[in-house]
């Protein structure tokens, strides 16, 4: 076949018993959470509805969700008496008999539709839920379903419930001759599962191993295009929040309403960060927010800025001007909004490390003259990339088909809570105009760009997570 020929479409059925997860693991496989109707409901899908994935422009593989076999006993007692007196026939020559009669347009109506797509597809995808028993009505389906002479590869679904029964499938798929299947989950899907799904399916269907491959090949490439835009995302967050200042009267009643209103800017930069994410990834704006985003024990939101939770979570609470001062008494600490005297910030000049005074001292000047400069801490910046990281792990463990809002536990990664601030977020803090949080941003500079992706690249070192694709 030249280069210029077009191949045709992998064409695939997805069958299976009704309420199984069918339009679910279609879900999880196209990354689309609008597809088909997902539901407790039985029976949900009542006609069959496609799907297409491509790689450079170029149909690879055609995916067609079907109703769920309701009555596979009753039929495959029906297809038992088709043969007329003297007949043998094989299995997709009673189906072509059963599919012309009126029963196929009666009472087996769903069952036709599916065995009809089966028919015409190149192979089919048995799905099965795990938690169910194996009963009589299962082993007459794949009866049913084997009679159209189409490869089958089983499904395991729901294979991360505590309860589920694989074993016992897997014992009964062998005695009706299926040695071959998957273990997959449409609402917690394993890392690997859809590589081992189109893995099995090249050594059903040989002749389609090439075109199965280049999809693997091209999922993974996307997987780590997401993976790296993912970081720059946070990178525009830090940097946001790092670079973000405000410089406010000490007059009384001013301060508090600077440090509310900055602390509202934050979040609401957070809540942004979130829904591009969410957007990555392909979820909906509604599956998290930043507020869902846990800190410790519980607490959740506003806690954000809350110093005990900050420091129960065992980040690093100051540096620079806070070690000058006493413990907990940041100056430029956004967290609680504490005021520190002009004795006590004389002091802290006096006693503060040389990089202190390099860094902060002509705002320093500032403040003793009456005027307070408001920024966000070093341990908000470390929380802020902890809750992040544990949504992007959270949104690789996810299926397109769950309901569910995402339930998150909390982070624990070290690095961020303890390790060292990377340099770019120190910069960023003497470059005010790097923040889109601040009047007259300029967001276009080249150095600010710089900063960016070499932040991008510690967080991509520090171990962002390889979601599954």
């Amino acid at each position: 076949m030249s280069k210029s020929e077009k191949i045709r479409p992998l064409k695939l059925a997805v069958v299976g018993h009704t309420n199984v997860g069918k339009t679910s693991l279609l879900r999880t496989l196209t990354r689309d959470v609008g597809f088909g109707e997902v539901s407790h409901r039985p029976s949900t899908t009542r006609h069959v509805e496609g799907a297409r994935l491509s790689v450079d422009g170029e149909a690879l593989l055609e995916l067609y969700d079907t109703p769920g076999l309701e009555d596979a006993i009753a039929l495959l007692d029906y297809l038992e008496r088709l043969d007329r007196p003297g007949e043998r026939l094989d299995g997709p020559a009673r189906l072509a008999r059963f599919l012309e009669g009126s029963e196929a347009r009666q009472r087996f109506e769903q069952e036709a539709k599916v065995l009809r797509q089966l028919l015409a597809s190149d192979a089919g995808l048995y799905v099965i839920d795990a938690r169910e028993p194996v009963l009589a009505k299962y082993r007459d389906e794949l009866s049913v379903l084997a009679s159209c002479g189409k490869p089958l590869l089983p499904v395991l679904n729901f294979v991360s419930s505590a309860d589920h029964r694989e074993p016992a499938w897997r014992e009964a798929l062998a005695r009706l001759g299926l040695h071959a299947l998957v273990r997959f989950d449409s609402v917690a899907p394993p890392e690997d599962g859809e590589r081992r799904l189109y893995e099995s399916l090249a050594l059903l269907l040989e002749a389609s191993r090439g075109q199965l491959e280049r999809l693997i090949l091209d999922q993974e490439a996307q997987r780590e295009t997401r993976r790296q835009s993912a970081a720059r995302l946070i990178a525009e967050l830090l940097i946001d929040c790092a670079a973000c200042r405000r410089s406010v009267s000490t007059e009384s009643g001013q301060e508090q309403l600077a440090v509310d209103e900055l602390r509202k800017a934050v979040r609401q930069r957070e809540q942004r960060c979130v829904e591009a994410l969410l957007k990555l990834y392909a979820f909906r704006t509604q599956d998290a927010a930043a507020s869902d985003l846990p800190l410790l024990d519980g607490r959740w939101g506003d806690d954000l800025f809350n110093p005990e939770t900050l420091k129960q979570l065992g980040v690093r609470v100051g540096g620079g001007i806070a070690a000058g001062a006493a413990a907990g008494a940041g100056v430029d600490l956004l967290v609680g909004g504490i005021t520190l005297g002009a004795a006590a910030l004389v002091g802290a000049i006096a006693g503060g490390a040389l990089q202190t005074a390099r860094s902060y001292g002509g705002r320093l000047l500032g403040k003793i003259k009456g005027q307070r400069e408001l920024t966000v801490d070093d341990a908000v910046l470390r929380l802020l990339a902890l809750r992040q990281r544990h949504l992007l792990q959270a949104l690789g463990a996810r299926g397109h088909a769950a309901l569910e809002s995402i339930k998150l536990t909390t982070p624990q990664d070290m690095t961020w809570r303890e390790g060292k601030i990377p340099e770019a977020l120190h910069k960023a803090r003497a470059h005010p105009q790097w923040s889109s949080l601040n009047p007259g941003a300029k967001l276009s500079q080249a150095e600010r760009q710089e900063q960016i992706e070499g932040l991008t690249q510690i967080l991509l070192e520090r171990g962002l997570p390889a979601n599954r694709d």
